[in-house]
């Protein structure tokens, strides 16, 4: 098969395509929803539940990609006043390196910390060494500032093939793709990432957010506000999946 294979967001359309292609090229790569894990998960599966249990709730997970920044203590004190746990996936050379005390708070108050690569390099345009070396150098990072290496990690444009999957799996690290995305790098129009957020949002999704772009963390107050007076509930990644754990090298897409 090719190298390189893009997998973005999208509906159940993009889904079926994502899955047909895998079928067809034999592609080794493991894909699988969220819900799926979790529906399939042994008797014995270890995965923690968070505040809610996803095999009963309407749940959706936050993630927030490429901090953290500036407003990512804003976004936390919104996340805590709101009771609510997100996902970071968290940029290491100009971002963990620059604002330890963040990522060390991010992880104090309860939000997953994950891994979205060293300099944001197009996984799929490099050689083995060097995305070996994007993703290590900020396992490396964070476990620094937080004692714990991350377990999740978010391909930067949601791009991915079995070179990176098999380099995934030796870091312990899964993929994380997403269901919902704002496009929050192409607007600061706050109420236009909400709706966009709000008119994407699914049982069982994930939600794609920037904390690094000027409309981003003023729209969230409305996002959760909305989509829980829609009866969903927010968690983490991890626990979207529970009692699965997430499995090293598998890719997640709702």
């Amino acid at each position: 098969m090719p190298k390189k294979m893009t997998v973005l967001g999208g509906g159940l359309a993009a889904a079926l395509v994502t899955t047909l292609t895998l079928a067809l090229s034999g592609c080794s790569m493991e894909t699988t929803a969220p819900g799926s894990a979790r529906q399939d998960a042994a008797s014995d599966a270890k995965g923690s539940f968070g505040r809610a249990d996803c095999r009963k709730a309407k749940c959706i997970a936050l993630t927030f990609d490429a901090g953290p920044g500036k407003d990512t203590p804003k976004l936390l004190d919104i996340l805590k006043e709101k009771k609510v746990h997100a996902t970071f996936f968290l940029l290491g050379k100009h971002h963990v390196l620059k604002h330890p005390d963040t990522v060390r708070r991010i992880q104090d108050e309860g939000h997953e910390v994950a891994n979205h690569t060293w300099t944001h390099k197009i996984l799929t345009d490099e050689e083995p060494d060097a995305i070996r070396a994007e993703l290590e150098k900020t396992q490396v990072a964070i476990e620094k500032v937080t004692g714990k290496k991350p377990r999740l990690m978010r391909p930067p444009q949601g791009r991915t093939d079995d070179t990176v999957s098999g380099i995934s799996k030796e870091l312990g690290l899964s993929q994380v793709l997403w269901s919902a995305t704002a496009k929050d790098y192409s607007t600061n129009d706050s109420a236009l990432i909400t709706k966009r957020i709000v008119d994407q949002a699914s049982k069982d999704g994930i939600i794609l957010l920037h904390d690094i772009y000027k409309g981003t963390v003023p729209a969230v107050p409305g996002i959760i506000d909305t989509l829980q007076k829609d009866g969903y509930t927010f968690v983490t990644v991890p626990e979207l999946m529970a009692p699965a754990v997430p499995e090293p090298g598998t890719i997640y897409r709702p």
